[in-house]
């Protein structure tokens, strides 16, 4: 392992210091990558990113540039995190001025202070792994000044709370901010059905569950940041954060449980909690080594433990007999570590920049379990090289990258050590000034998650058990992307055709346990997974402003899954969110509508969350009051079935009905003070989430 470390190192410095042999040139002579934004142009589209400005317009109905990104055609507000999310899905990623952030932080900006928003759909390279959408907040920051507020927004029958609260002090070099944002949930009304029907050892069984959850959880997420910068010099960031998480489960039901005709009433309980709370210290510093050159260095780490807890019980409700008594209790302590330095250099053909990153997460588990009491240690290892060129030749714009990956897992049963080329390439044609056509190609290795690999065993219903599987190995995802975009002051346009391919995709399947008197619910790899489609989205604005506007995603698309066993799974859905808004002088209101669809994961069939929610806002100074109603007419519903190619056939339905026409006020303050001063980060990383069941 050494070998390969200290051979990764070597690698990496050969490209990421290499310094141009030709004559250097003035700054003046550098032929730059970067974009000149005209106010007249809203939008401009780049290979891999689309740069936005805003009018005085927009700047003047903003509370903060929050706000500003609710105007962008790919975002939108998901109501209920209170947080900025992709209209696309996947992993969201937010940067203001090039450092990783929160969207409590973007609320000590004022909309003036926004110079314009980049939104990559295509990350660079170094954040291949990490996410799907990287949006960055360029701004004019005060060099003297403070910014403040809190929010506050509630259900007024039952536990449902969103708060935030910051301070930001920025004076010449020195910026010091503390941010701390809950979310708290306490709902007694779930409903759930699930229904189980197999056949074991030449019986046939079936089992139907009716149960009323009382669950809940809190996360509660501190922030305390400290940062000195000199402009085109130096950058150092120290930021100290804990994610506190707890979260509880009680439910009481009754259960058919029926063999060859012969039925029982069964009795069913169950409780659970989670609990954890990980600090974490982000340290980063940034030199410009001249004009042209300049080199990052990024340091997180964490320890910590957690514990979950779970007792699930089912007995016959004539004798009292317990049928099972699944009592888990799982310790785990975590130490995670991530390490990141990065070089770029500016040629006069375009910009190279080059990395080496190395992760790493121990986690050692003490578990009681159906199975008995094991002390089990996981290790998980990933290193990443990675180098990319950008630049433009008139109307075509590029980016190339290739990356090795090295992923090295170690669980009690095995270990696996794999390097993987991860290529990436992007090219871009500017049809005319608001047109554009784009193809993305990437390959990119993917590691099993702790739950996937971990060997705990957790009894659901009789005769069924869950577990995970340590032999799983890692996937790789072949993705494809043609990429058509047009925009005007009425429409801005997004086609994409894509194809995706995974290889030893993981899924869920049920198995034969147990000697064959069990089934488990476990994963594999199987022999590859597919998605092909077309995804449309974008804005229309009938009245070239924000007094009426229509933000569509629709993406049909065909899933196919070939199991190990050489099983063919197909689905096909018209995936789809809307999104109805009017801005008139103070005012705002807000429709969100989502019709769920079945996707495919592994043995089965899932439906998105149903969403109708009807939002209003209202601005005074630097106070907003806003109300809504949640879920209008509808509670909130998620529905599962399995494919009729699976061992055990399953259907469920949960409706959380504290959700439905949830009525909510809300009241927020926000103010901020300054004259100007920037700072720019390059490298962000983020240590590995908590391990729980």
């Amino acid at each position: 392992m050494n070998k390969k470390l200290s051979f990764a190192l070597l690698l990496i410095g050969s490209f990421a210091f290499a310094q141009e042999t030709a004559p250097s040139d003035s700054t003046s002579k550098t032929k730059e990558i970067q974009e000149i934004i005209l106010k007249s142009q809203r939008k401009k589209q780049f290979v891999d990113k689309a740069v936005y400005t805003f009018d005085e317009e927009a700047l003047k109905k903003a509370r903060y540039a929050n706000d500003l990104l609710r105007t962008l055609p790919e975002l939108q507000f998901d109501p209920i995190s209170s947080a900025i999310t992709s209209i696309k899905g996947g992993s969201f990623l937010l940067l203001i001025n090039g450092i990783e952030a929160t969207e409590v932080q973007a609320r000590t900006i004022r909309p003036e202070n926004v110079v314009k928003v980049e939104y990559y759909d295509s990350p660079p390279t170094r954040y291949a792994n990490r996410a799907d959408t990287v949006v960055n907040i360029i701004t004019r920051n005060p060099e003297i000044g403070f910014a403040g507020g809190v929010e506050v927004n509630s259900a007024l029958t039952t536990g449902f709370v969103n708060g935030q609260t910051y301070a930001n002090y920025i004076n010449g070099r020195n910026t010091i901010g503390l941010e701390y944002t809950i979310n708290f949930r306490d709902y007694n009304d779930r409903k759930v059905n699930r229904i189980y029907n197999y056949d074991l050892q030449n019986s046939t069984y079936d089992t139907n569950e009716k149960k009323t959850d009382h669950f809940g959880y809190t996360y509660q997420d501190l922030v305390l940041r400290y940062s000195n910068a000199l402009t085109d010099n130096y950058v150092f960031q120290a930021k100290f954060s804990m994610n506190i998480y707890n979260y509880f489960n009680k439910s009481n039901g009754e259960s058919t449980f029926i063999k060859d005709n012969n039925a029982e009433a069964h009795g069913t309980s169950q409780y659970a909690y989670d609990s954890y709370s990980p600090p974490k210290l982000d340290l980063y510093f940034s030199k410009n080594l001249g004009k042209k050159d300049e080199i990052s260095l990024n340091l997180v780490g964490s320890t910590y433990s957690s514990e979950s807890y779970q007792n699930d019980k089912e007995w016959i409700l004539n004798s009292g007999n317990s049928v099972f008594n699944n009592e888990m209790n799982l310790k785990a302590k975590q130490n995670s570590f991530v390490a990141e330095v990065a070089h770029t250099h500016d040629f006069k053909a375009g910009k190279l920049s080059s990395g080496y990153r190395i992760s790493t997460n121990n986690v050692d588990n003490s578990l009681d379990n159906l199975a008995g009491s094991f002390d089990y240690t996981v290790n998980y290892l990933t290193q990443y090289m990675y180098s990319e060129f950008a630049g433009k030749k008139k109307k075509l714009m590029y980016r190339l990258g290739l990356g090795l990956t090295n992923i090295h897992n170690k669980t009690a049963a095995t270990t696996e050590d794999e390097w993987t080329i991860t290529p990436k390439i992007i090219l871009g044609y500017e049809i005319s000034k608001n047109k554009a056509l784009r193809f993305t190609s990437s390959y990119t290795p993917y590691s099993p998650s702790s739950s996937n690999l971990s060997p705990n065993l957790n009894q659901v219903v009789p005769n069924i058990v869950t577990t995970g599987n340590p032999y799983l190995k890692i996937q790789k995802a072949w993705n494809n992307n043609i990429n058509y975009s047009y925009n005007n002051k009425y429409f801005d346009f997004n086609a994409n055709a894509f194809y995706n391919f995974t290889d030893n995709a993981i899924n869920s399947i049920y198995v034969p346990y147990n000697n064959g008197s069990q089934y488990a619910l476990t994963y594999e790899n199987s022999q590859y997974a597919s998605r092909t489609g077309v995804q449309i989205t974008g804005s229309v604005k009938p009245f070239g402003n924000q007094l009426l506007v229509l933000k569509a995603n629709l993406y049909p698309t065909m899933q196919r899954v070939k199991t190990n066993s050489g099983a063919l799974l197909k689905n096909n859905y018209l995936g789809n969110s809307f999104t109805l808004s009017s801005e008139y002088k103070d005012f705002s209101i807000y429709y969100i509508l989502s019709i769920p669809v079945y996707t495919l994961s592994g043995a089965f069939l899932s439906t998105n969350e149903n969403q109708n929610h009807v939002f209003i806002n209202y601005k005074v100074k630097d106070w907003t009051l806003n109300t809504g109603v949640y879920w209008v007419g509808m509670p909130s519903r998620y529905q599962t079935k399995t494919l009729k190619e699976s061992l055990v056939q399953y259907t469920s339905e949960t409706k959380i009905f504290n959700n439905k026409n949830m009525f909510t006020l809300g009241v927020s303050y926000d103010f901020a003070k300054g004259k100007k001063s920037e700072i720019n980060k390059k490298l962000n990383n983020d240590v590995a989430p908590a391990t729980t069941f």
